[in-house]
């Protein structure tokens, strides 16, 4: 094809240099009569032959250019099987298959660029540059330096792993894999690639690492058993972790192989040994604790947790048994049921001491009470006597009321069970008031109450009363004489077996900050008054509690005090 004007011209020359001969000769030994006639038949025959001559050429070169369209032809159709070969291959093996002519640079993807990484044909060039372009910049230069050496050194095979940026902003982790393709004289001509995408197996392997981690470095003893024999009751032993050396003392090649009996004490194995085989036998987790023998001898317990493990067919490959140190946890439990046990046997203790107290001391106090009562209707000239008696009295009275409210406490701490009924609540406000009806009267306090939404509760009927009778009491002991005294009561519902009941008011409040743990202790007074004793709240309390119920308190000084119940209207719930 591109010698066919060469070839024309040469043809035309030689053509024009035979007529310029020819007509030389002719009219050099020709007639001049005949000369015209010689010229026309020569340069016709020379015309005809140079026709004759170019249509030969033509034939034979049309004849080249049909043999090279067939052989491009025959190219191209190498090429589309071979593409539609890469695109199978890919399906296949879910890969990228690439080519890269290295001579002209042109760099070929098969449909997998698109299948895998979401690559639309328009937007990938075929160069090298935006194959580099697309690799993470942390691996780039890696990737590019062994590529390179690679090929310089005419390696046949080549590898390597990298992050290949995807059409949606991902990274995936790839395997690379490619081979040298060379001309007769040993030069690289071409090299032929797949990618694998393998981000699935990178993340295992990183999971598994850390699984790894996790089991080389926890403090709790990790070993695996193959799966359950016929002849073993415990499988035997494939892998123990560092803990296991640690806990035990036992190296891993002193029981690899050997069943977990080995460092089991007897009385473990006795008593739990059939439990466990049967755990086995049914392939179900298994969780027990026992008693288990370090290398020296010395004896601990262990949780003792055994998982069955199964292969990617779902059949059961091996077991794996967490076993956690808890000799501390039973050497506290153990501590912890002799002081329960201790506790228990000095509680009933002091309750004996206090019925003994309780019921001793009221009988000589009340003697002592009335002797002093006969004594004040006898007159004493003496004077110091009459101090000293005096003085005697009022320690008997105070005496006698601190025997009384330890009577009254020991009655509640001793009733856990009591009975409770049905009781209205203004109702029992109402004889509340009765009962303070003077102090009420001399300081007129504004008294609202808004009890329609829980009416009726259901509790112990004396001990409500005295809760009420003690917190409007202390409503009225600590008033701010500075305002007028208020107390809200209100009541609700807060499910089906609970009424939640507020008692507020505005007196001089109490300082949390500074009393909040002890403000229902017994004996705890926040406020200089003289009648003040520091039992009124610690009954309150101990009486919700006796019912099955709660209390709060929120106060804040020269603010006032809100306290809030809780009673439930299941008994002893």
């Amino acid at each position: 094809m591109k010698n066919y004007p060469h070839n024309i011209i040469i043809y035309c020359l030689a053509s024009l240099f035979s007529v310029l001969i020819n007509q030389y000769i002719i009219l050099k030994y020709t007639e001049p009569s005949n000369q015209t006639l010689y010229i026309l038949v020569s340069t016709a025959i020379l015309l005809t032959l140079a026709f004759f001559i170019i249509n030969l050429f033509t034939k034979r070169q049309l004849f080249i250019e049909s043999k090279q369209i067939k052989e491009l032809k025959s190219i191209n159709e190498e090429l589309s099987k071979t593409n539609e070969k890469y695109n199978i291959a890919a399906k296949a093996t879910g890969e990228t298959i690439w080519d890269w002519d290295i001579n002209s640079g042109r760099f070929i993807w098969n449909q997998g660029i698109e299948t895998v990484f979401g690559y639309k044909e328009e937007e990938v060039t075929q160069n090298l540059q935006w194959w580099f372009d697309k690799i993470h910049p942390e691996d780039s230069l890696k990737m590019s330096v062994k590529l390179y050496s690679f090929i310089s050194e005419k390696t046949e095979k080549w590898q390597d792993e990298y992050r290949f940026h995807c059409a949606d902003g991902s990274y995936k982790y790839v395997l690379d894999r490619g081979f040298l393709v060379k001309d007769n004289n040993d030069n690289v001509i071409r090299m032929v690639g797949a990618i694998q995408d393998i981000t699935k197996q990178k993340e295992e392997e990183q999971r598994l690492k850390l699984l790894e981690t996790v089991i080389t470095q926890t403090k709790d003893m990790v070993i695996i058993t193959e799966a359950e024999e016929t002849d073993r009751i415990i499988p035997k032993i494939v892998y123990v972790n560092p803990a296991f050396t640690k806990m035990t003392g036992y190296k891993p090649k002193e029981v690899i192989g050997k069943s977990p009996t080995v460092f089991m004490s007897r009385n473990s194995v006795k008593n739990d040994i059939q439990k466990l085989a049967k755990a086995l036998k049914k392939k179900e987790e298994f969780t027990f604790e026992t008693i288990n023998h370090r290398k020296n001898n010395d004896e601990y317990w262990v949780n003792f947790t055994m998982i069955p493990i199964t292969n990617n067919n779902n059949q059961h490959s091996h077991w794996i048994s967490i076993q956690r140190d808890i000799s501390d946890e039973k050497n506290r439990e153990k501590e912890r049921e002799q002081l329960i046990n201790e506790l228990t046997r000095n509680n009933k203790d002091l309750k004996q001491f206090s019925y003994i107290t309780s019921h001793n001391l009221r009988a000589p106090l009340s003697n002592l009470t009335g002797l002093l009562n006969l004594i004040e209707d006898i007159p004493i000239e003496n004077e110091e006597l009459n101090e000293i008696i005096n003085g005697f009295s009022k320690s008997t009275n105070l005496l006698n009321e601190t025997v009384n409210d330890l009577v009254k406490v020991v009655i509640i701490k001793d009733n856990p069970s009591i009975q409770k009924e049905d009781i209205t609540i203004k109702e029992i406000f109402e004889n509340v008031f009765e009962q303070l009806s003077f102090l009420i009267s001399k300081h007129s306090p504004t008294i609202k109450m808004d009890l329609d939404k829980a009416s009726i509760l259901n509790t112990h009927k004396s001990y409500f009363e005295s809760i009420l009778l003690n917190l409007t009491t202390n409503s009225l002991k600590y008033r701010d004489p500075n305002r007028p005294l208020k107390i809200n009561i209100s009541s609700k519902k807060i499910d089906e077996n609970t009424t939640l009941l507020v008692f507020n008011d505005n007196g001089i409040g109490i300082d949390l900050e500074r009393n909040k743990e002890k403000i229902f202790g017994l004996y705890q007074r926040f406020h200089n008054y003289p009648d003040s004793k520091g039992l009124g709240l610690y009954l309150v309390k101990s009486q919700i509690e006796t019912m099955g119920g709660s209390i709060t308190v929120e106060s804040e000084v020269n603010k006032g005090t809100t306290f809030k119940m809780l009673f439930k209207t299941a008994p002893n719930a």
